[in-house]
């Protein structure tokens, strides 16, 4: 009688201890396919989100050279018309970010300032230069820069930058969406992020 009952409590154990490792496995290989989805919507958003504009602008350009002691000018003038595609774009492929399986959290810890792209088509026309004072290469670089910097301060002021962090915005969102799903935390530095409202108030 005491073999049989020996018999039964062993053959318990053998089977609970079965079970539980199998349950352990099967937590484990969960754990494993959750991080991996992660790390691979991680991949996924690492691509440039890029917002463009188009832009024009007309500009006048004077120079005037004194010459014989301001006695005579020697001038050259151009009517400048630039056409200019700017895009604004995150790197999301240098977003810093940390996986803890133990507490199921994702971490992001930094991500990269915004990148501003212009390229202007600029043409010249209404040209007049006098002989003794034509347009040379310092002057066309001259031009290039003025119409770079004012571009710059225009598109600075515009809303290209506000719909580009808006894009960036809507790809956290989408992180912030499968972590929650899988019952995971999302964390911005050392904010928790608890719904998706969340993601508008942060300093990125």
């Amino acid at each position: 009688m005491r073999n049989v009952l020996l018999g039964i409590v062993i053959a318990f154990v053998i089977v609970f201890g079965l079970r539980y490792c199998e349950n352990k496995k099967e937590t484990r290989e969960l754990l494993e396919a959750n991080t991996a989805l992660i790390q691979k919507e991680l991949q996924h958003v690492g691509k440039l989100i890029v917002t463009e504009g188009s832009y024009a602008q007309v500009f006048t350009y004077n120079d005037s050279k004194a010459l014989l002691y301001g006695m005579f000018d020697a001038r050259k003038k151009a009517l400048v018309v630039v056409n200019a595609k700017a895009s604004i774009a995150y790197d999301l492929s240098k977003v810093n970010a940390h996986i803890d399986e133990v507490t199921k959290t994702l971490t992001i810890t930094n991500i990269p300032e915004p990148e501003l792209t212009i390229n202007p088509n600029i043409e010249y026309y209404d040209v007049t230069q006098d002989y003794l004072n034509q347009f040379t290469a310092t002057d066309y670089n001259k031009i290039k820069q003025r119409v770079e910097k004012s571009l710059r301060e225009k598109i600075e002021a515009s809303e290209l930058q506000k719909n580009a962090e808006n894009r960036l915005i809507s790809e956290l969102q989408k992180i912030y969406i499968l972590t929650n799903s899988m019952g995971w935390t999302l964390k911005y530095n050392s904010e928790k992020v608890q719904s998706e409202g969340d993601l508008q108030k942060l300093k990125l």
